[in-house]
């Protein structure tokens, strides 16, 4: 349970375009309560409709966890808990929460994110982690079949004979092995984590917020096809989307790329 007063799940907004939020039960490993998980749902549907919001970072409290998982010790005094396994609504499940939000949603894995908050952490379009952090699928040995799309999108990420290794065995895959099996997408200590996602985050939201939302859906939706269906996907929604675009359009986006280009060139020697 939450500390008396204690906000279980918060929203900030650091920087301009940017909302960070962060999973507050660390007394719980971040576990993922039904009043957290129906939190979670709210939040990303609010700054999925706020116009002044283009990026996402997801974490969690502390250093132990980025969440557990489902709370197991509510669902042993609830005899209907176990629904949440296998819920479609997004108010009940976290993933589908996440995997709703059309904008990019950056994991920032602080600690142990497992079965449950392992699928959470894949249904992230970025994985940053700390060294502290560390995955674990424990489906088979907690006796529960995954609903929430881990044995699908594991195998994926990762391949079907590493993601059998890590969920047969239910053994915990630290950071710098899942950023060399290409899980995630940087590793970094501790206190550069936060840093890092915003930086990242805020590269993002330079971005217009329509490109930044057609291309992620291209991109999810392409990858879920054949090469070839997606290619045609791709020839389908550029046709249409590109109709839009005008010359002076490009012009002034194309200033700005060559100014941010400037911008981050290394100082000639």
């Amino acid at each position: 349970m939450s500390k008396p007063g204690l906000a279980m799940l918060l929203v900030e907004r650091p920087l301009a375009g940017v909302a960070v939020v962060t999973l507050n039960r660390p007394d719980a490993m971040n576990a993922l309560s039904k009043a957290l998980r129906g939190a979670l749902h709210e939040a990303m549907a609010v700054l999925d409709g706020d116009p002044e919001v283009k990026a996402i970072v997801l974490t969690g409290a502390g250093e132990r966890a980025f969440t557990a998982g489902l709370d197991l010790k509510e669902l042993s005094t609830d005899p209907l808990g176990m629904g949440a396994a296998n819920a479609v609504d997004p108010a009940e499940n976290p993933v589908r929460a996440v995997l709703a939000c059309s904008k990019p949603v950056i994991g920032a894995i602080n600690g142990v994110a497992i079965t449950g908050g392992f699928e959470l952490a894949l249904a992230c379009d970025v994985i940053i982690c700390s060294t502290n952090a560390r995955f674990a699928d424990t489906h088979a040995r907690v006796g529960i079949t995954p609903g929430w799309g881990l044995s699908q999108k594991l195998s994926r990420c990762i391949g079907p004979y590493r993601a059998k290794e890590l969920s047969l065995t239910g053994n915990f895959l630290d950071a710098r092995t899942a950023y060399d099996w290409g899980l995630v997408n940087r590793v970094v200590a501790p206190d550069e984590l936060i840093p890092v996602a915003l930086q990242l985050a805020q590269q993002m939201a330079d971005t217009d917020l329509d490109m930044l939302v057609v291309y992620k859906a291209l991109i999810d939706d392409g990858y879920e096809l054949a090469l070839g269906a997606g290619l045609g996907l791709e020839h389908e929604r550029s046709v249409a989307h590109n109709a839009e675009v005008t010359p002076d359009m490009v012009a002034a986006r194309r200033a700005a790329v060559q100014a941010r280009g400037r911008s981050l060139a290394p100082p000639a020697r």
